[in-house]
C-alpha cells in the first residue's frame, strides 16, 4: 500500500494540484472538518460507491488517524483503483480545513 503524508498533501495542494481525497470517516466527524475538495464517503459505504469513483484517476484515502482509510486502500487497491494512504489522518493534518 502506498502512502503519503499529510505535510506532503498540504504542500501539493499548496503548489495548485488537482487531488482527488475521499475522507473515509462518518459523517458527523466530517462536519467538525475536512480536507478542502475532500469527498466524503464513510468507510461503510465504500463498498457500494466505489462505481463513483473511476479507475484511471489516484485517490487520496484519509480517516481520522489512518487506520479506516488504510483498509478501504486495501480494499479499492484489492479492487483494482490508485490509491494512497494518508498516514496519521486528520489527527495529523495542520492544513486549511473546511
Amino acid at each position: 500500500m502506498k502512502e503519503i503524508t499529510p505535510v506532503e498533501v498540504e504542500k501539493l495542494l499548496n503548489e495548485g494540484k488537482q487531488l482527488n481525497i475521499i475522507d473515509v470517516r462518518e459523517t458527523d466527524e466530517v462536519e467538525e472538518g475536512k480536507i478542502p475538495g475532500a469527498v466524503n464517503i464513510p468507510l461503510g459505504l465504500i463498498e457500494f460507491r466505489k462505481q463513483e469513483l473511476d479507475k484511471s484517476k489516484e485517490y487520496i484515502m484519509v480517516c481520522r488517524s489512518g487506520g479506516r482509510s488504510g483498509r478501504a486502500s486495501e480494499y479499492l487497491e484489492s479492487q483494482g483503483f490508485n490509491v494512497i494512504n494518508m498516514t496519521g489522518g486528520m489527527l495529523a493534518w495542520e492544513g486549511k480545513t473546511e
